[in-house]
């Protein structure tokens, strides 16, 4: 009777064992731990969003239509990634952790989206889709785990909408300093 209650307890003692780990295993949309993806490759690396599209709803909305199926019965991200982000097919990436998709910069996003995803299900849809349509998928993601946020290029972070500096500043200053120099202004004439 003793190696019998000592053997039970040991397949008691496993099975526990064995379901805190599939548990503990399955974190937060079970996509294990949050690590920053791989930098995208030259050919994306410089690639951000069009100027004022972040804050566009029009392109915010064209990006959902997008994604659910509907511009492009072909192009269906929903089918997988769940109309509000949460994944409805194993493996794909639950846009709602923000502490994950902070990790992407629309760089990478789009990169992945363009290219596919090494080792996954995640296909190219570059073949389906143009870049401008690819560009406002990322705007409508970015909605279900970082809503009001951009990417500030400058800062390698996501910031709220309508923080980035605008770059032309910088351009200004070249602008006048030019103009000290007796160079044309950009319209070509002389003053």
């Amino acid at each position: 009777m003793m190696k019998l209650t000592t053997w039970m307890h040991g397949v008691l003692f496993v099975g526990i064992a064995g379901l805190a780990m599939m548990v503990s295993g399955c974190g937060e949309g079970g996509e294990g731990p949050i690590v920053a993806p791989p930098d995208p490759p030259a050919e994306y690396a410089d690639k951000h969003m069009p100027a004022g599209w972040w804050a566009d709803d029009k392109i915010v909305e064209e990006g959902r239509k997008l994604f659910i199926g509907e511009t492009n019965p072909d192009v269906n991200c929903a089918s997988c990634h769940g109309k509000d982000g949460k994944p409805v097919k194993a493996g794909a990436r639950d846009f709602r952790v923000a502490d994950r998709m902070k990790l992407y910069s629309d760089s990478v996003w789009f990169w992945r989206i363009s290219e596919g995803v090494p080792n996954t299900k995640m296909k190219a849809w570059k073949s389906k889709l143009p870049e401008e349509d690819r560009w406002k998928l990322v705007a409508f993601e970015r909605n279900f785990g970082l809503k009001g946020q951009e990417w500030d290029a400058s800062k390698k972070a996501w910031v709220p909408v309508g923080s980035v500096a605008a770059a032309p500043a910088a351009d200004a200053k070249d602008a006048k300093k030019g103009a000290k120099k007796g160079a044309t202004p950009a319209g070509g004439k002389k003053k």
